[in-house]
């Protein structure tokens, strides 16, 4: 069973790139994929995939935060998932969708924001706006799902149990991720900066930088408290300890570039010696190359 959509564009995930057509649709393993999930409290997840399982690939995970005056969504996944993500809302609560925050500037964490009624206000760090300026889908009339409102470093939203913490910590994925924090509930979203087990994508035409990124990590670490469970990008909800890994991971990924490119190594031969597997069970390699070539191209 598929339900037709209207997608378009060209979204670069991982290293992949993800040519959607004008009348692609939508894969009932992606519907079965994007299911809502409580989270803690009055904060769910609807769940997304990794973009290397195309048939169930539908975005990034949607944050829903259900507040005494509406529902805030975080990232409105691929264009054409509005409706989805609505429903889902509606199986919790009869609130409406009064705020969205896109968490950086790809079309699979921002491509339903069209789909909600103007009213709504868009939140997104400064840099990410400016990106998405430059996109296709926010040209014209879409202009007006443009984050209306931004911040440099840290943005207060709400009160009380209903408060959210904005962060911005530094270059990484892109120049303008936002870390989320919902404080009454320990809970903090990452976007894609810890967005799977495995290399990150590193979005240099938006200003990413894996030089920056474990350096970035650290800083979240340290700056932020009393935090026990992550909201990643595309993968299950999953633990503190997890994000301090992840950002180790980064660190002596990075150190591994480093010490290829000292010892005269090409990026051909840097990918094919470069391997944590060992120190990292359970990690993926589908974005290593990629990763490895981004660093390279970086430091030169």
């Amino acid at each position: 069973m598929k339900r037709a959509i209207t997608l378009g564009g060209v979204i670069l995930v991982g290293g992949l790139s993800i040519t959607l057509g004008s009348s692609q649709s939508l894969e009932q393993a992606a519907l079965d994929a994007a299911q809502i999930e409580q989270v803690r409290g009055n904060l769910y997840v609807i769940t997304g995939s990794s973009p290397t399982n195309r048939e169930a690939f539908s975005g990034g995970n949607t944050g829903v935060f259900i507040t005494d005056e509406g529902v805030t969504i975080v990232d409105t996944k691929l264009s054409g998932w509005g409706q989805v993500i609505l429903d889902r809302v509606r199986t919790i609560t009869d609130k409406p969708v009064t705020r969205i925050i896109n968490t950086h500037t790809h079309g699979d964490h921002n491509g339903s924001n069209a789909f909600f009624p103007e009213s709504v206000e868009i939140v997104a760090h400064e840099n990410t706006k400016a990106n998405m300026m430059r996109m296709d889908a926010f040209q014209g009339e879409n202009t007006r799902y443009l984050p209306k409102q931004t911040y440099s470093e840290r943005l207060t939203l709400g009160e009380g149990d209903d408060r959210l913490e904005l962060y911005y910590f530094g270059r990484g994925h892109t120049n303008g991720d936002t870390f989320i924090v919902y404080p009454a509930l320990r809970v903090l979203q990452a976007g894609d900066m810890f967005p799977w087990r495995d290399a990150p994508f590193l979005d240099r035409n938006n200003g990413g930088s894996g030089v920056e990124f474990p350096q970035t990590l650290e800083r979240v670490l340290a700056g932020i408290q009393n935090v026990d469970t992550i909201v990643p990008g595309h993968i299950p909800v999953t633990t503190w300890s997890d994000l301090r890994e992840y950002q180790q991971f980064t660190a002596d990924f990075l150190a591994a570039v480093q010490s290829a490119m000292a010892a005269g190594q090409s990026a051909d031969e840097a990918v094919a010696s470069i391997d944590l597997s060992s120190r990292y069970p359970g990690y993926a390699s589908t974005r290593r190359e990629a990763a490895i070539r981004a660093i390279y191209d970086e430091l030169e």
